[in-house]
């Protein structure tokens, strides 16, 4: 078999395990459903949230459980049209790369009124067990294709690396080698968040992702979920 076929059935199925796994979690049995019922984030990561890099059912991060306090978390695979549809807030830690046309449409969808947390990461220290090249696993660095451009920004990687306190959501966050943010968005923490107005939406970026791996940062790391939590709720309520 050759190389290219090696990869193309690698890449058939980290997808068909990424399908199912969303498929299980999906339809598990749902903590909304009391009388009160919780607005919806949409939940787009490369980063292992929601399963292990096993995708065992040995529950979720610390990230997803805080997040559940306040959201019906939807885990979803792209920024394709119909996965957009099912909410008007998305929360984007360190995704995947997105194809040409789901980038249009995200950017169409934020144009229209939707809000989005983007977590950009342009230098990635989250360990990782899967190898070098594996689909399944995080990029060590933000796969930008052009979207922070057409919004008007720039990620610039950390002249150094290693751990820094940094100002999130109105809270002193433990970060892993964070970077920084230009451009003619408002900034926030020292450049470590872009708050952009597009269109009829908004667009939050932040210039890190490792401040939500609570187990492997050196440091305090008590206020990073509250960090998130409020960060996202700004955003939302904008």
């Amino acid at each position: 078999m050759t190389a290219a076929r090696q990869r193309a059935l690698l890449l058939i199925l980290a997808a068909v395990a990424l399908i199912g796994a969303l498929a299980w979690f999906a339809a598990r049995p749902s903590a909304t459903s009391g009388p009160a019922k919780k607005p919806r984030v949409l939940l787009l990561t490369s980063l292992p949230l929601v399963f292990g890099e096993d995708f065992g059912l040995e529950g979720g991060s610390p990230a997803l459980g805080e997040l559940s306090k306040s959201y019906q978390v939807v885990p979803i695979s792209t920024t394709a049209p119909a996965d957009l549809r099912k909410a008007r807030l998305l929360l984007m830690a360190q995704p995947p790369a997105q194809t040409a046309e789901n980038l249009v449409a995200l950017d169409d969808w934020v144009r229209a009124g939707g809000r989005v947390m983007l977590l950009a990461d342009p230098l990635l220290e989250w360990p990782s067990s899967r190898p070098l090249g594996d689909p399944l696993r995080p990029s060590p660095v933000f796969a930008d294709t052009g979207l922070l451009q057409h919004w008007g920004l720039r990620l610039i990687p950390p002249a150094e690396r290693g751990p820094q306190m940094r100002e999130l959501g109105g809270h002193e966050v433990m970060t892993a080698s964070s970077g920084s943010l230009s451009g003619h968005c408002e900034m926030g923490g020292a450049r470590l968040t872009a708050r952009c107005r597009i269109g009829r939406g908004r667009a939050t970026i932040v210039a890190d992702a490792d401040f939500l791996n609570l187990r492997d940062l050196d440091g305090p790391t008590d206020n990073n979920l509250k960090g998130l939590v409020a960060e996202l709720a700004n955003l939302r309520q904008e």
